[in-house]
């Protein structure tokens, strides 16, 4: 990953960075990391989350589509 600093503005390129950052999941990795977490624990939430996408694709394309 490569964030290039212009004018000296270093805040900038740090936004840019936790941006990016973001964007790729690092962040939310480093949290599930912290502490241990069970396979079945893992399952369960990876599960959870998975519905959520769902529903929300179902959401944004009930709104779409008018239904």
């Amino acid at each position: 990953m490569l964030i290039t600093i212009r004018d000296n503005n270093v805040d900038h390129a740090l936004r840019i960075l936790k941006k990016k950052l973001q964007r790729e999941g690092v962040f939310r990795v480093m949290k599930l990391r912290k502490h241990f977490e069970k396979p079945c624990e893992r399952r369960k939430r990876e599960k959870a989350e998975a519905g959520r996408r769902m529903r929300k694709v179902l959401r944004k394309r009930m709104e779409r589509d008018g239904y």
